[in-house]
């Protein structure tokens, strides 16, 4: 048997129980937050570990961005500051002016300065 495909017959179990623990562990900690905190605060209900779960999941889908954090937007972020060294100061000015009528920012900095 191949040493590489040996190791993955080790990893690959022992990778999905290390979610599944981190899950319940999770699931336990944002319940028992959830619990102690705000029924007394603000009169919630309690919830059950499931429920507390689907929180968890749920805050992972609208905050934590589906683990796409690395890939397109690194590379956007890693490319603009390329650009953006690259530039002269008159040119950086004149993007920000740019973006700012684009986006609807105020004037640039000078004007700014001068109100």
């Amino acid at each position: 048997m191949r040493p590489r495909l040996s190791r993955l017959i080790w990893i690959a179990p022992l990778a999905i129980l290390g979610m599944a623990l981190f899950a319940a562990i999770g699931g336990e900690i944002v319940k028992h937050l959830w619990n102690w905190l705000l029924p007394p605060l603000f009169g919630f209900r309690t919830i059950t570990f499931w429920q507390a779960l689907g929180l968890l999941v749920l805050c992972r889908i609208l905050f934590g961005g589906c683990g796409m954090r690395g890939s397109m937007g690194s590379r956007m972020r890693r490319r603009m500051e390329e650009r953006c060294m690259s530039m002269t100061p008159e040119e950086r000015e004149r993007f920000r002016q740019r973006m700012g009528e684009r986006w609807g920012f105020a004037g640039s900095v000078e004007e700014s300065k001068e109100t």
